[in-house]
């Protein structure tokens, strides 16, 4: 008999993923996610960095169902960085949910290769498995201290989160951070949390400032992580660059554990 060539593989792969049982082990036992943060592709050095990225985040996540990346995809905004990095990301095999973060623009009022290359991605809504994605444009041009949060964006919150179950577990990302006392922390944080804790709230992930931290508001943790990048590194010192393998679970529990490129994982938290 023939081995199965790798297309006919992945179509197996794919029909066992989406088959009943898939579905019925999922409801029970929850689901794996990506999230990570700060890229910063710059140019033709950066994609055979970032296809190994890309494969070890395979690797460490498997089962991953979809990754979210928290803003600075990018490192100038122009559409060759994100066309190139987009041709990586596609190879992850799961859908990617970015929102921007200031070096995605190109000019203070000019974004448009970052919404050319992932439309509608600014503020948005992505559900799975029973819990809710929030996506957030935290932006303020190219800015990067002493923001705001647009008045935009918490318009559209006050539109769209009464649209959402309010039991339902759910996730928010940004770039900059939400947590109290975080370095470069918008001015008016505290009005997109308080918007955000009406819901049944149990993680935020954010970047920008380049470090780890990590805190528990409520029922939620809220995390800024350290960057992803081949050519910025770590605000906080740290050596380590990666993401964090995330496990979502019915019950509305939410675990993590950070994978370093090259290293180890840390403790699962």
């Amino acid at each position: 008999m023939n081995p199965l060539s790798r297309r006919a593989a992945l179509r197996l792969t794919a029909a066992l993923a989406c088959s009943p049982f898939a579905r019925a082990a999922e409801a029970e036992d929850g689901f794996e996610f990506i999230a990570v943060n700060d890229l910063h592709f710059s140019d033709e050095k950066c994609a055979p960095f970032f296809q190994n990225v890309v494969a070890r985040m395979r690797e460490s996540a498997p089962k991953a169902v979809l990754a979210l990346i928290a803003g600075d995809l990018a490192d100038g905004g122009t559409p060759e960085q994100f066309a190139a990095l987009r041709a990586c990301l596609d190879r992850l095999g799961v859908p990617f949910f970015p929102v921007p973060g200031n070096h995605d623009y190109l000019m203070d009022d000019d974004r448009t290769a970052y919404d050319t290359a992932f439309p509608g991605r600014s503020n948005y809504v992505h559900s799975h498995g029973g819990w809710q994605f929030i996506g957030l444009d935290s932006t303020q041009g190219l800015a990067f201290d002493g923001t705001d949060i647009s008045p935009a964006t918490l318009a559209w919150c006050d539109e769209n989160l009464p649209k959402l179950d309010p039991r339902a577990p759910t996730v928010a990302f940004t770039h900059f951070p939400l947590g109290p006392g975080t370095t470069y922390r918008p001015r008016n944080a505290d009005a997109l949390l308080t918007r955000l804790e009406k819901l049944n709230l149990r993680g935020t992930f954010s970047g920008h400032w380049h470090g780890l931290n990590e805190q528990h508001i409520h029922h939620a943790d809220v995390v800024v992580s350290r960057c992803c990048a081949r050519v910025r590194e770590n605000r906080d010192g740290s050596p380590l660059k990666g993401w964090w393998v995330c496990r979502a679970t019915p019950d509305g529990s939410l675990t993590r554990r950070f994978t370093a490129l090259a290293t180890a994982p840390e403790t699962a938290r």
